[in-house]
């Protein structure tokens, strides 16, 4: 039984693998990320103190939501 079910999660392992290679992998999408990249770097140096604010501010949020006490 338990052999049966490592056997299965290996399975399912190498599936996940194959499809976040063929992700990994997929040239447009890397072009994509690249173009993203740069558009963003632009618009930090472009608006640094603006940049600087906006990645505090979005820190805060998410320091804030994650540490709800309920």
């Amino acid at each position: 039984m338990d052999e049966e079910i490592l056997e299965n999660l290996n399975e399912e392992l190498d599936s996940a693998l194959d499809r976040g290679r063929k992700v990994v992998e997929n040239e447009e999408l890397v072009k994509r990320i690249e173009e993203l990249k740069l558009r963003a770097e632009k618009l930090v140096r472009k608006h640094p103190v603006k940049s600087v604010a906006g990645g505090l501010l979005i820190g805060f949020l998410v320091g804030k939501l994650l540490s709800s006490e309920d």
